[in-house]
């Protein structure tokens, strides 16, 4: 075999090898906490981390980890939940001193395709509500929420009668 040819096939496998891939990284405000919400791919069961960060004047700030050791100015306000393909950061207290680029950063066990890395802008003023039906959302697949939503609709139609 052509060593150049070994060499592109090694390269493909290896892109179509990714372990986990994020899909979406949004933010919204719950409350006074800064909710962060990162929804990857799975395509494996090897073990997950992440590393939820902030650059605020061109300085990386750790805020919560299982990579790295976090700032101790974020420990006590910033919590993680981790749920199949998604993983939500929430920091509370959050005020405009807490606004900048925020990175999610996910990395699976024996990955060696490397990191998957998105950032998204927060400011405080231009933050939507997190809304109660993206909670529902996230733990209710489609199928069984229109199940659930079928009952009203017909009532709705016998009403109307």
């Amino acid at each position: 075999m052509n060593p150049t040819v070994g060499i592109a096939v090694i390269l493909t496998v290896l892109q179509v090898a990714h372990c986990q891939m994020i899909k979406d990284l949004s933010a919204c405000l719950l409350g006074q906490s800064l909710r962060v919400d990162c929804r990857y791919e799975n395509k494996t069961s090897n073990p997950l981390t992440y590393e939820f960060s902030i650059t605020k004047d061109n300085r990386k700030h750790v805020i919560h980890s299982t990579i790295s050791v976090s700032e101790n100015i974020y420990r006590s306000r910033a919590n993680v939940t981790m749920q199949k393909n998604l993983v939500c950061l929430y920091l509370q207290s959050f005020t405009t001193s807490d606004e900048g680029v925020y990175m999610c950063e996910l990395r699976a066990t024996n990955d060696y395709t490397g990191n998957q890395i998105k950032n998204i802008t927060v400011i405080k003023d231009k933050l939507e509500k997190c809304a109660g039906f993206s909670l529902l959302i996230q733990n209710t697949s489609w199928l069984l929420l229109l199940l659930l939503s079928l009952p009203l609709l017909q009532a709705v139609d016998f009403v109307s009668l």
